[in-house]
């Protein structure tokens, strides 16, 4: 496995730490945007998978996530992790400059990822969105409507039918395993409803992985989101059985080759 390097870089909120995951003459860049709660370092297999196929890979802890500066997962404003995220992404187009730029996002992350998108129209060669937060994803709004939000963890189970990913995720200390807040609910709210209407990302070649047992992130909410971000070129790829973390699950090996056969149609040959 392909051994990361951590760097420190000044985000909108504070410090962010960012890896990277080096190739020897890598073809086109890749740029991992991690989910709600959790760390770029949970992504230590797609990075590989993706180094060996010829990518550098970067990602970094959001804010308030990982070792990244911040109170947990309290995010008031998704446009700065946006931001966040550009700057990233900066760095390393700056250290492989003329190189090609996918993004990866999964979960909150496919928010993240769809928003930088069409933030910067033009900025990615190819877009891969994984049980993406995006559409009709009610949750924010159920939880919003309670005087207390509950101190309900991410259930382990819903992630992967592998166990031992569960129980890593369970085990991880930099893993939230708290409630959810106020502020970071209704931040999913204004940037679900931003996204929708922010218009699709063009001829941007779009590639949606999901479980069909997602959960967390119900496939029918994502479709609507997915169907109205894309301009036209979209492929996807619904995995019957799977849990929320499709890049964790049992049947991984498949969503990996899905994921490089789709990157070496739509990237520069």
């Amino acid at each position: 496995m392909t051994e990361a390097r951590e760097h420190v870089l000044t985000g909108t909120r504070g410090r962010l730490t960012a890896r990277a995951w080096p190739a020897g003459r890598p073809t086109y860049v890749a740029l991992l945007v991690h989910g709600y709660g959790e760390h770029i370092g949970r992504y230590d297999e797609v990075a590989s998978v993706l180094t060996e196929h010829g990518a550098a890979v970067y990602g970094v802890d959001h804010a308030g996530h990982g070792r990244s500066d911040g109170e947990r997962v309290l995010i008031e404003d998704f446009e700065d992790v946006v931001t966040d995220v550009h700057t990233v992404a900066e760095r390393a187009r700056a250290a492989h400059p003329g190189l090609p730029v996918v993004m990866i996002g999964h979960s909150m992350g496919g928010l993240i990822a769809s928003r930088y998108a069409q933030r910067h129209p033009g900025g990615l060669t190819a877009l891969v969105l994984s049980g993406p937060v995006v559409g009709d994803w009610e949750l924010p709004r159920r939880l919003l409507a309670l005087d207390e939000i509950p101190d309900t963890p991410i259930s382990p189970a819903s992630l992967s039918r592998d166990p031992a990913v569960g129980a890593a995720y369970a085990a991880d200390p930099l893993v939230w395993h708290g409630p959810m807040k106020r502020p970071t609910l209704e931040a999913f709210v204004r940037t679900l409803e931003t996204v929708a209407k922010g218009g699709d990302v063009g001829r941007l070649p779009l590639l949606w992985v999901h479980g069909d047992d997602d959960r967390l992130v119900p496939l029918p909410g994502s479709r609507v989101g997915v169907e109205r971000l894309s301009g036209g070129d979209l492929t996807e790829r619904i995995y019957p059985g799977a849990r929320h973390e499709v890049f964790n699950e049992t049947n991984r090996a498949e969503v990996f080759a899905d994921v490089t056969r789709f990157l070496d149609r739509v990237l520069p040959r």
